[in-house]
């Protein structure tokens, strides 16, 4: 019986109820046996004088005393019985009150317990049922809404693994299917043995490699394992670097880089080598998706002497609206058939995020539709 009443929330609250009403109730009688003394000398000595002037006589002293006794034992049998009263009334209301509030308390706990278990079982659609405005919810409320938020972000988790999982099966399976189809072909003597051939095998190896090596180093960024070595680094230099290493893929392209960096940046406290991994996705990127004869311009300014934003801007093929909010995620292609031309794995730009919001910054993309270009910013502190 015991263990069963420290299993249950419902009978620790009544018990919690029950002493309370004792404890009040012991308090009450031994107050009371104190005070019914002196409170009834003080009632008695009112009333002596009215019973004297009643009674005169010789006789009048012993049945004093005993109506004095008398009233004694009447007015200790009434206090002791409204007492008695008192605490039946306590004790019934003590009992429905703690079933009502019991059942509010523990109803909700337990739905939130079954819950538990079925999202625990892989039901990630589970969501507990909360009564009333959720704006108005009490601690309970509260407790319920935080709990749907996280089987709300679990089915998301799910669900991303999934998509993971699929995407990283699918962008293996295309280069694993051509080294396979071009290795059976060369067996077979349907494909020539010569450099082209070969070469059109390595280069689906490399784009392998490339992929294997960006999901380790997604892995790492997003579990935060990959270290940071900050440095007080000036922003100007670094894009002029990058943009040097990039001009030759510009020129031939044809299409222009144009850099409008002030020469008076303040320095931020970066690591030089991940920063540089940033800018050289993003302007990568833009050169990839703007046509011959577009423009990319790179930007950096100041924010309340508090910010240096970087802008990577192009005229190219821009960004619709409804896929604005998921560049960033892994392995999301606006345009598939154009990606994989290009050999992108599709996590850059998720890798970019984590790295900028390492450093304490924050990366978004601004685009006016289909057409139109798009231009990719990021925030980083400025050194203090």
């Amino acid at each position: 019986m015991f263990v069963r009443i420290r299993q249950h929330l419902g009978w620790k609250l009544f018990l919690s109820y029950l002493v309370i009403i004792l404890v009040g109730i012991t308090v009450l009688a031994t107050s009371t046996e104190v005070v019914i003394p002196s409170a009834f000398d003080r009632h008695l000595a009112v009333m002596m004088p009215m019973m004297t002037d009643r009674n005169m006589g010789m006789g009048m002293k012993g049945i004093t005393t005993d109506l004095e006794a008398d009233l004694f034992a009447s007015f200790h049998n009434a206090v002791n019985e409204a007492m008695t009263r008192s605490a039946l009334a306590a004790f019934l209301t003590a009992v429905i009150v703690s079933l009502l509030i019991s059942r509010q308390v523990v109803t909700p706990v337990r739905g939130m317990m079954a819950a538990s278990r079925r999202i625990a079982e892989g039901n990630y659609a589970e969501r507990v049922q909360i009564s009333g405005n959720p704006e108005e919810a009490d601690e309970l409320g509260q407790l319920a809404i935080s709990f749907n938020r996280m089987a709300q972000k679990l089915a998301q988790t799910e669900n991303m693994r999934r998509q993971l999982i699929a995407d990283v099966s699918h962008e293996l399976r295309t280069p694993l299917t051509t080294i396979k189809g071009s290795m059976e072909g060369l067996m077979d003597g349907v494909l020539p043995a010569i450099p082209e051939t070969f070469q059109q095998i390595q280069m689906e190896a490399e784009r392998l490699q490339r992929l294997v090596a960006d999901l380790q180093e997604l892995s790492r960024v997003e579990a935060g394992a990959s270290p940071l070595e900050p440095t007080s680094t000036a922003i100007n230099l670094l894009v002029e670097s990058i943009a040097q290493r990039l001009a030759t893929q510009f020129d031939e392209k044809g299409v222009s880089l144009e850099l409008d960096i002030p020469d008076d940046l303040p320095p931020v406290l970066v690591d030089p080598d991940r920063i540089s991994q940033v800018i050289l996705n993003l302007m990568g990127n833009a050169l990839q998706y703007t046509p011959t004869g577009g423009v990319v311009s790179v930007q950096c300014s100041v924010i309340r002497d508090q910010e240096l934003e970087i802008t990577v801007r192009d005229n190219g093929v821009g960004i619709p609206h409804e896929h604005l909010s998921h560049v960033f995620d892994r392995f999301y292609r606006v345009d598939k058939s154009r990606s994989r031309a290009g050999g992108g794995s599709g996590i850059g730009l998720t890798i970019a995020k984590h790295l900028i919001e390492a450093h304490g910054g924050q990366i978004w993309v601004e685009s006016e539709g289909a057409g139109k270009g798009s231009a990719f910013t990021f925030s980083l502190p400025v050194s203090s």
